[in-house]
């Protein structure tokens, strides 16, 4: 089903609320897909569609979302708000009953500021304006969208670019890939269990972890690479009675697209948990361990270069 634009605001409250008042804007993101915060889901938080226009693709989410610490700030729910900082709640924010929530006074707050930003955004194109005069017209909702975030959230098309570069492995290559990055988590493989084709239980990996000098415990791994399928209730259900069977005391399962809530669920039951590693956490551990990438460094420029004497 297509992504219906509409306002995040709620779902970003309800998330920082969840979160204690304060948090950074992937956090937020992550709780609102998990958790269904004001009815949006995972597709709908993290889904991808093609620009008729450019070819390219990006998440129409990210528009509304970004819209929505804009629109928080300027209802004033949220504290001022700094690139590379987490959002934190004001005490309005905190208290206030978001049933009623855009009033009269929030309404025009709003449209002031976004008044007051079209004219500094005015006045960066002028600044800014080829010599050739070519325009600089925003073309669709990405375009909108990535002038919006701030640059920690212009958000990462690096990683839409790996998650389906991913997605194209074929399923023994995923396999070998999920081995690998839980070895640079710590974990040292069994070289035989979850690497035959069979007498394994299904599992796609086995290991042993060394949490501290005294205690080593045993790990399961499961890997699904999906383009679209999510994870459901009863893949974890199966992955734990494996977990059993190889008298594993916890598990970890990766896969390229989403865990349902049902899955989630069913993940913290029992004696034997599971971690669970979806698309976009896959992503983030590989950036967070430099597993087959290098960085490669930009710079945006600060309001200070536009503002006048």
């Amino acid at each position: 089903m297509a992504y219906e634009r509409r306002s995040a605001e709620k779902a970003i409250v309800l998330a920082l609320r969840e979160m204690g008042g304060s948090g950074s804007r992937k956090e937020i993101r992550r709780l609102i897909a998990d958790n269904g915060h004001d009815g949006f889901t995972q597709e709908d938080v993290y889904g991808m569609v093609t620009s008729a226009k450019s070819g390219k693709e990006y998440c129409p989410f990210m528009f509304d979302f970004n819209f929505g610490f804009k629109n928080l700030y300027a209802a004033g729910m949220v504290k001022a708000l700094a690139r590379g900082k987490d959002v934190e709640l004001s005490q309005q924010g905190i208290n206030f009953d978001l049933s009623t929530y855009r009033t009269k006074e929030q309404d025009e707050a709003v449209a002031k500021y976004w008044e007051e930003h079209a004219k500094s955004q005015k006045k960066k194109t002028e600044l800014s304006k080829p010599s050739n005069d070519e325009t600089m017209a925003q073309t669709d909702d990405e375009t909108a969208s990535d002038e919006l975030a701030d640059q920690d959230e212009a958000d990462d098309a690096w990683k839409t670019e790996l998650l389906n570069a991913i997605k194209k492995f074929s399923p023994a290559k995923f396999e070998r890939f999920s081995r690998l990055l839980v070895t640079e988590m710590g974990v040292k493989m069994d070289k035989s269990i979850g690497v035959a084709l069979s007498g394994d239980h299904g599992l796609d990996g086995f290991g042993y972890f060394q949490s501290d000098d005294f205690r080593t415990s045993r790990v399961a791994i499961q890997c699904k690479r999906y383009d679209s399928a999510n994870v459901g209730e009863a893949q974890i259900r199966d992955f734990i009675g494996s977990m059993y069977l190889q008298k594993a005391e916890y598990g970890i399962f990766i896969t390229t697209s989403y865990f349902t809530p049902q899955a989630r669920a069913m993940a913290v039951q029992g004696d034997r948990p599971v971690t669970l590693i979806d698309g976009q956490a896959l992503t983030d551990l590989i950036e967070k361990y430099q597993l087959k990438i290098h960085p490669v460094t930009t710079y945006k420029l600060d309001d200070y270069y536009y503002e006048e004497d």
